[in-house]
């Protein structure tokens, strides 16, 4: 059984943060124009400020951007199957050249996408201001779920496998 746990304000996001810096690593979705379908790709995050919002550094020939030229709402996923950790974001977003954050959040395996260095006209900030979030979390690795939901199957006090909620930021 996952119990429910909402998180507000300040919890939620503490609780946005812990799921997201254990993760790293989200699918970022956006909408392009000629299809129903949404376009994914993986984008490791920089940074969830003290205000929830999410920081990457992606590039002004990808598509991500063009799409987000036409709408500026994403969904953002997170998953880490081997923990059952799971993070869902709706949210909008904006589009900057902030040297600063450029330069907080340059690293050299950013030269891999980015040949120009951190002067590359290419290279922006993308911010992720969260609209909703869903999580899910066991507190526990895949091996101990798995046994608390096979126990759940026939046990008549099911044990609690984790929580999930909503973050409310």
């Amino acid at each position: 059984m996952m119990n429910k746990e909402n998180y507000h304000n300040q919890d939620a996001i503490d609780k946005l943060k812990e799921l997201v810096d254990s993760i790293d690593m989200g699918m970022l979705c956006t909408h392009p124009d000629d299809t129903r379908h949404v376009h994914a790709i993986p984008m490791s995050t920089q940074e969830v400020d003290d205000k929830g919002n999410i920081w990457f550094l992606f590039s002004s020939e990808s598509e991500t951007y063009r799409n987000l030229q036409r709408d500026k709402t994403i969904c953002l996923l997170y998953a880490n199957p081997g923990s059952y950790q799971f993070l869902s974001i709706h949210g909008n977003t904006e589009v900057s050249k902030d040297q600063e954050r450029i330069d907080k959040y340059w690293s050299n395996m950013m030269k891999t996408w980015f040949e120009g260095g951190k002067e590359d006209s290419n290279l922006l900030v993308l911010k992720v201001i969260p609209a909703e979030a869903h999580y899910w979390d066991t507190k526990s690795n895949k091996l101990v779920t798995v046994v608390k939901t096979a126990i759940n199957s026939i046990a008549d006090e099911p044990m609690e496998i984790g929580r999930c909620g909503d973050l409310k930021i």
